[in-house]
């Protein structure tokens, strides 16, 4: 993640993601329906129609490493190979670009996993993708600690904090393979992916293109102090989106999807469908529309 766009785009793809898993966790509390099986659209004659079926996250995955990937090797001056015999001597080349590969590789991975589990299988299989999930966040950690080891100065302090949050996401999505459906670690998985995403966003500016327009000094304990203040600072703000993004959704479900629905109060034997009658998602808001109707009359 050498440069400033190195920085820039894994840490929006990051960011996204984890604002992603805000909105279901958002949906779930407030749906009340498990996070990881969100309502679907039935199968539906025409030529779209398999085109509704689609989960479109998996390959949002596999983009994003093509275009990291693709970013890194842009950034690379000269010949990009792995070792090099220089008079009988064996070196190894472009550590930190081979470091970002082998992350952005697992990203594909990830991404493919959820691809054929979610469209391929004849059932999906979920552990099958958080257990992808939770290795590319496993490597992710011994990568950043080896990441440090010629950094000083802010740029060691940022990238201490960093591996901190990235420390707490292993433990999440760790103990998610165990509780999948806990809303609680969906919770801290949504905060804590945008958390590492904001901060390398945070360090490609200190580091690269600050925006004050002084380079931020190694040898100045106060600019080393504000950087985990400016941390702490970014602590609150991810917490505050994720109390936003709770309350659009709230506002979402219970307010403009009831509007447009506009359901009378049906029987409770009419309250679910038959799929191929009623699109589950209707069906789902039809539920959450009956319950009001019925606690206000």
């Amino acid at each position: 993640m050498g440069g400033f766009e190195g920085h820039l785009y894994p840490g929006l793809s990051l960011f996204f993601y984890g604002l992603y898993h805000a909105q279901l966790v958002s949906r779930a509390l407030i749906c009340n329906h498990p996070v990881q099986y969100r309502p679907c659209h039935p199968w539906r004659k025409g030529r779209w129609a398999r085109l509704q079926q689609i989960y479109y996250v998996g390959l949002v995955k596999i983009l994003s490493a093509f275009i990291l990937a693709a970013q890194e090797l842009h950034n690379v001056h000269g010949q990009f190979v792995l070792i090099s015999k220089i008079y009988h001597q064996r070196n190894f080349l472009y550590r930190k670009q081979w470091q970002h590969l082998t992350l952005y590789m697992t990203f594909f991975l990830s991404g493919c996993v959820d691809v054929v589990s979610q469209n391929l299988l004849p059932q999906r299989c979920a552990a099958l993708e958080q257990g992808a999930q939770a290795l590319g966040i496993f490597l992710f950690l011994p990568l950043m600690m080896s990441h440090m080891q010629d950094s000083e100065g802010v740029e060691l302090q940022s990238h201490i904090l960093l591996t901190q949050a990235i420390f707490v996401l292993v433990l999440v999505v760790i103990a998610e393979l165990w509780a999948p459906n806990m809303l609680q670690l969906w919770v801290m998985k949504a905060f804590f992916y945008m958390m590492i995403g904001s901060w390398l966003i945070q360090i490609g500016f200190m580091l690269y293109k600050p925006i004050s327009g002084y380079k931020w000094m190694d040898d100045d304990k106060n600019n080393i102090i504000f950087v985990t203040t400016f941390f702490c600072w970014h602590v609150a703000f991810i917490a505050i989106l994720m109390i936003w993004v709770y309350g659009f959704s709230f506002l979402w479900y219970y307010y403009i999807c009831r509007a447009e629905l506009n359901y009378p109060a049906p029987s409770s034997a009419r309250l679910y469908r038959h799929e191929d009658e009623l699109d589950m998602e209707y069906d789902f808001l039809y539920a959450i529309a009956f319950q009001l109707s019925s606690s206000n009359p």
